[in-house]
């Protein structure tokens, strides 16, 4: 299991409706719209100042 960095769900990896690839790691996400507010700005949900849970789509 992965935790979604968006929204803070957990996510089965092989099940996973999205992911990405930044800097040399795989994050995995719970819906693409979790995965489209991480690719606008990975930084903000890496360093855990983006929101945690809810879904932003």
């Amino acid at each position: 299991m992965a935790k979604d960095p968006v929204c803070g769900m957990d996510v089965d990896e092989k099940t996973a409706p999205a992911k990405s690839e930044y800097m040399g790691k795989t994050y995995y996400f719970c819906s693409p719209g979790c995965k489209r507010a991480f690719d606008q700005n990975p930084d903000r949900y890496l360093q855990g100042t983006g929101p945690s849970g809810g879904h932003r789509m």
